[in-house]
């Protein structure tokens, strides 16, 4: 198994204590790797999965065909700091429209959402004007990913 250096990537949340005072702790960022739809193609969704726990993040990958409201859902109850989207299908638009809503509808959408996979160019100002803060195509390095998140958090 090949082992790479490790930094550990932290993000200082604050945190209420037991007398009502307000703490600060680092915790790892926290990525959900979702694919949504009925795409069955994750080679690219794990890769990214691996890279970026190799990189120091918390990964949480929810595996295949997953909804958006299931994706909304696992995102909130695993308090993900970022949701990443890998879509080959096609439905990108849809999918990420759908995910979106129902993170507003949650009051959660402090999320940031990436997505990525086959995005045509004409449709990449579409999605950042859904509220996707990062879109990456097919074969963008995983360290570039993970400096996007790093600096975005």
């Amino acid at each position: 198994m090949l082992c790479l250096n490790q930094t550990i990537i932290l993000k200082t949340v604050e945190i209420s204590d037991k007398n009502g005072g307000i703490m600060n702790q680092e915790r790892k960022i926290r990525v959900l790797i979702a694919k949504p739809g009925l795409d069955g193609h994750e080679r690219g969704a794990r890769v990214v999965a691996y890279g970026l726990r190799d990189a120091g993040f918390e990964v949480i990958y929810t595996g295949l065909r997953q909804s958006p409201v299931q994706i909304c859902s696992a995102a909130i109850q695993e308090d993900v700091d970022v949701i990443g989207l890998s879509i080959l299908s096609g439905a990108h638009l849809s999918l990420t429209s759908k995910l979106i809503s129902c993170l507003k509808e949650q009051d959660a959408d402090d999320i940031m959402v990436l997505v990525g996979g086959i995005i045509p160019d004409e449709d990449i100002n579409k999605l950042k004007a859904l509220g996707v803060s990062g879109i990456f195509t097919a074969g963008t390095p995983v360290s570039e990913i993970a400096q996007f998140i790093k600096e975005s958090i």
